[in-house]
C-alpha cells in the first residue's frame, strides 16, 4: 500500500534532476505518473524524446505505471492537452507538480528580450498555464458533486525570495510563482485543491552551470544535495498528510525543512 494508491500526477520537467526524483518518488507511492519534458538544454534550447521517455521506463520496470509528454509546458494548447492525457490514460487526474525550468542567465543590463521573456513564459507562464487546466478539470468535477482530491505542488527559488545577482528574469519568475501559489490556494481552497511550493536546493544541470561545483561530496559523506533527498516533502505535499497544508512555501535540502514567512 502506498500513500498514493489510485492518484494520478503530472510531473513537469521529470526527465532529469528534481523532476525525475519527484516522479519516482511519487510512482513508489503508488501514483500513475505523466511525465513531461520537452528535453532541452538547460538554456531551453532544443528538443529530445528521451529523457522523459527513460523515466517513464524506470518507472514501469519498478512496477509503476506512467505515460511520457514531451510538450512545452508553457503552450497553452498543450497544457490544456496535458491534463486531458491524465484524464484519458488513467481516469483521473490529482497532482500537479509544477517544476520544469530553464536559466538565461546574465546580469540585468546585459539582459536582453529574449533572454527575459524566455525565463518568464518557461517557469511562471508554465506553472499557471497547467494551473489553470488543472483549476478547471477540477472546479467542473466539484460543480458535478464529485468529492475532490488535488494538489498543486510548485517549484520556486531562493533566488525568488531573496534576489540573485545576474538572475533578475529568473528572480523574477520565481517571486511571481510563490504569489501565484498563494493566490491559488486561496482561491482553489474552499473545494479541497491545496497549493504550496517548494525552494530547493539540489544539484542539478541549472545548478551546476550557475555555480561550479556547487554540491560537490566527498565519497562516504552524506549527500546533501542530492535532488531525491527534495522529493519526499513533495511526496508529503500530494498526500492525505498534507490536506491542511495550504499556501505555504518550504526551502528544502537536504534533511532540512524551512517554512518560509510571507514577505
Amino acid at each position: 500500500m502506498g500513500l498514493l494508491d489510485g492518484k494520478v500526477a503530472i510531473v513537469t520537467g521529470a526527465g532529469r534532476g528534481l523532476g525525475r526524483a519527484h516522479a519516482l518518488l511519487l510512482a513508489s507511492e503508488g501514483a500513475r505518473i505523466v511525465v513531461n519534458d520537452l528535453g532541452g538544454e538547460w538554456d531551453g534550447a532544443g528538443t529530445d524524446n528521451r529523457p522523459a521517455q527513460q523515466v517513464v521506463e524506470e518507472i514501469k520496470a519498478a512496477g509503476g505505471d506512467a505515460v511520457a509528454n514531451y510538450e512545452s509546458c508553457s503552450n497553452w494548447t498543450a497544457a490544456e492537452a496535458m491534463i486531458q492525457q491524465a484524464v484519458d490514460e488513467f481516469g483521473d487526474f490529482n497532482i500537479l507538480v509544477n517544476n520544469a525550468g530553464i536559466l538565461r542567465d546574465k546580469m540585468s543590463y546585459n539582459m536582453d528580450e529574449s533572454d527575459w521573456d524566455s525565463v518568464i513564459d518557461v517557469h511562471l507562464k508554465g506553472h499557471f498555464a497547467l494551473s489553470h487546466f488543472a483549476s478547471v478539470y477540477w472546479r467542473t468535477k466539484s460543480k458535478a458533486g464529485d468529492e475532490i482530491y488535488a494538489r498543486i505542488i510548485n517549484t520556486s527559488s531562493e533566488s525568488g525570495l531573496f534576489g540573485n545577482a545576474g538572475q533578475t528574469n529568473y528572480a523574477a519568475a520565481k517571486a511571481g510563482i510563490i504569489a501565484l501559489t498563494v493566490a491559488t490556494a486561496r482561491e482553489m481552497g474552499k473545494i479541497g485543491v491545496t497549493a504550496n511550493a517548494i525552494a530547493p536546493r539540489a544539484r542539478t544541470r541549472m545548478t551546476e552551470m550557475t555555480f561550479g561545483g556547487f554540491g560537490e561530496t566527498k565519497e562516504g559523506e552524506f549527500d546533501m544535495f542530492a535532488p531525491e533527498n527534495v522529493s519526499p516533502v513533495v511526496g508529503w505535499l500530494a498526500s492525505p498528510a498534507a490536506a491542511e497544508v495550504n499556501g505555504q512555501t518550504f526551502v528544502v535540502w537536504g534533511s532540512e525543512v524551512q517554512l518560509v514567512r510571507p514577505w
